[in-house]
């Protein structure tokens, strides 16, 4: 069962050019993805950015079950048939291997995937997540403040950038902030993530599908590179300077990828 997407734009209203999808991580938002989708849209002008909630976040939630891969893109099939086929589908992490769930369909129109820092199969653990997801449990809402949620998760000793980041994903509710996402959705879809193997989309690939790869990421194995060899319609493009978080860590790196490679 599709669920109707809740969503951002920026960019080109007119998308001359196409519309992109740009598909946010695990326990984000489209909006996670504002500052640097102003970056973007110069780079890829004349382009219409799709700033999508997944569902069980953002503005998306709740999310009718199965919580699932095949789920989110059946959703991402919905918004399409509502505000116009993506010719360019991008991810990070999580989001990334809903894209090329999306693509395995091979939807009509669909010219290229980028996939940030995420991997098409089993191999591709998401960094900490199963970490934060039980401090998360243990954070007692509503909070009166963002500042305490900081607080919290730098003393149970997760990153500054990890704890300011989480910041954002509070909205005012009854009596305080509260998530701006669904736990247990995401708990379902980080174990659907982690179970399914999407090898077979990359070796058989749909369309020209472009990953990169974060220096200091620790998920590319020199096996899981061999896989990429001599494989048709695929680039795998490396961002220097950077971990997981590339529109964070080095945006302008990833922009001069992404520029190049449009």
């Amino acid at each position: 069962m599709s669920l109707r997407l809740a969503y951002s734009t920026a960019g080109d209203p007119e998308g001359p050019a196409g519309t992109a999808f740009i598909l946010h991580g695990i326990l984000g938002s489209g909006r996670n993805w504002r500052s640097f989708s102003r970056r973007l849209a110069r780079a890829w002008p004349g382009r219409r950015l799709v700033l999508v909630d997944l569902r069980g976040h953002g503005d998306s939630h709740p999310a009718p079950p199965p919580n699932t891969l095949a789920a989110c893109a059946e959703d991402l099939a919905e918004l399409a048939d509502r505000v116009g086929a993506p010719s360019l589908v991008m991810g990070h992490s999580f989001g990334g291997k809903v894209a090329l769930r999306y693509a395995r369909d091979e939807p009509a129109g669909l010219d290229a995937v980028w996939v940030l820092d995420a991997l098409p199969g089993r191999e591709g653990a998401v960094s900490d997540v199963a970490r934060v997801i039980r401090a998360l449990r243990a954070v007692p809402l509503p909070l009166a403040r963002r500042e305490e949620l900081r607080q919290l998760l730098l003393g149970w000793g997760f990153s500054e950038l990890l704890a300011g980041w989480m910041t954002t994903n509070l909205r005012r509710g009854e009596g305080g902030l509260v998530w701006r996402f669904d736990l247990e959705a995401v708990q379902e879809l980080l174990a659907d993530y982690l179970a399914v193997d999407l090898w077979p989309v990359v070796e058989d690939a749909p369309c020209a599908l472009h990953f990169v790869r974060a220096a200091r990421s620790e998920r590319w194995t020199d096996a899981v590179l061999a896989r990429f060899y001599g494989l048709s319609d695929v680039w795998v493009h490396t961002l220097e300077d950077s971990g997981h978080w590339v529109h964070a860590e080095n945006p302008e790196g990833l922009i001069q990828i992404l520029r190049a490679a449009r």
